[in-house]
């Protein structure tokens, strides 16, 4: 199976003009900004899909080109890292990492032990460059050894420049919650400069898809069936059939994945855990390969990915689970998530900072919604959707009849 993930983030020669201009910024920044007397940080923002993470792997890429084989460079002979807080995307960059004879496999590393070792060792990095920043902890994680407030701050104190791409769509949990609001708070303190990616490279659809996405997932409002021209997009109420659909687009051509919200019963054991919806039962994912992604993985075509197993990546086909917890009011048009049904337990862990029940419900309806934005946005080919609830099934049943809405 074809490596979507390393292929897409190795496609420096394939940027477009918009990612070249950025690449090129940020490249010059870094030259003017690396002797200065304070650290300089860039917030580099763009949606699910925009290529962020393939401008900084270029970016990441000419750094260390530089740093080890250009004696002329003012980059030579720095000491420069990249960073993610996810465990899936490591493997991504690691793998990459491997096969470049300028990049080392210790270039890349995940945020807390490298704010560790450098905190350990007194040392200071030149440049560090941190994709999925909205992944990043905002509060101490005793268990995973952070013991810090945040480790954007921590990053910051230990690097000359900072370049941190940022999403504040893809926050997943309290214990990292970000918006833009947190960001300012921290950049005020700091020289530095925000940089935007618009272009969306990851879902090959029409704009009329694309819109239908953000109205759902971020405006959380049911919008009419987008023209949909050579994409594949396709609403469901029967999820064995959308299961069996699916099939058939892998066996074609690959890469295409179950991927669920996080309303289905999971517990981190031994056990397989199932999502079960009328004439359907699969498990979730389980047995992550330390070395393999599990999307790449030939089996998992009969498993259902989580938002950690798949954020960041590409697939080919996506159908997208909608499970009991993301509900819709009709009369309201409005898509309504329900906490109480999220069984991502972890996700939700109160913090100390957020003081009120309306306050944390809030944050909790956010990092649902924003799970379904980087669901959605998964599929380049296409992108199925099923919908357990009552209330935005039967609204899928008058789409789908009408092809029309409102």
């Amino acid at each position: 199976m074809t490596n979507r993930a390393e292929d897409r983030l190795n496609q420096v020669k394939q940027l477009s003009c918009e990612q070249k201009r950025v690449l090129d910024e940020l490249y010059e920044i870094i030259v003017e900004h690396l002797e200065d007397d304070n650290p300089y940080v860039v917030k580099l923002d763009g949606d699910a899909g925009t290529g962020k993470s393939v401008v900084l792997m270029a970016l990441f890429k000419r750094l260390q080109l530089e740093s080890r084989k250009h004696s002329d460079s003012p980059l030579y002979q720095t000491t420069n890292y990249l960073t993610v807080n996810h465990a899936e995307m490591i493997k991504i960059y690691k793998e990459i990492a491997g096969k470049e004879p300028f990049l080392y496999k210790k270039d890349i590393q995940k945020p807390t032990p490298l704010i560790n070792r450098l905190q350990k060792n007194n040392e200071k990095a030149d440049v560090v460059v941190i994709d999925e920043g909205h992944l990043l902890l905002t509060q101490p994680d005793r268990y995973n050894k952070f013991n810090q407030d945040n480790q954007l701050v921590e990053l910051i104190k230990r690097a000359q420049i900072v370049i941190v791409v940022f999403d504040d769509h893809q926050v997943l949990k309290t214990k990292s919650f970000w918006n833009q609001q947190k960001m300012q708070s921290i950049l005020k303190f700091y020289s530095h400069k925000e940089i935007e990616l618009r272009g969306q490279f990851r879902v090959q659809a029409p704009p009329e898809v694309l819109t239908w996405i953000d109205n759902f997932a971020k405006k959380r409002q049911l919008t009419s069936y987008p023209q949909t021209k050579d994409y594949d997009f396709r609403l469901y109420t029967d999820l064995s059939q959308m299961y069996v659909d699916l099939k058939q687009k892998n066996e074609k051509y690959g890469l295409s994945r179950l991927i669920s919200t996080a309303d289905y019963p999971y517990k981190m054991d031994d056990r397989l855990h199932y999502i079960i919806e009328p004439g359907f039962k699969l498990p979730w994912d389980h047995d992550i390969n330390p070395h393999l992604p599990w999307a790449q993985r030939p089996e998992t075509i009969d498993e259902v990915g989580s938002i950690y197993t798949i954020q960041g990546f590409d697939l080919n086909y996506a159908g997208v689970i909608l499970g009991p917890g993301i509900t819709y009011n009709q009369s309201r048009n409005l898509i309504i998530p329900k906490p109480d049904k999220y069984q991502d337990f972890e996700a939700f862990k109160k913090r100390s900072d957020q003081s009120t029940n309306q306050q944390l419900l809030k944050i909790k309806s956010q990092i649902m919604m924003n799970a379904v934005n980087v669901l959605l946005k998964r599929g380049v080919r296409g992108l199925c959707i099923y919908a357990s609830d009552s209330g935005l099934k039967g609204a899928f049943e008058t789409l789908n009849a009408n092809k029309s809405f409102g």
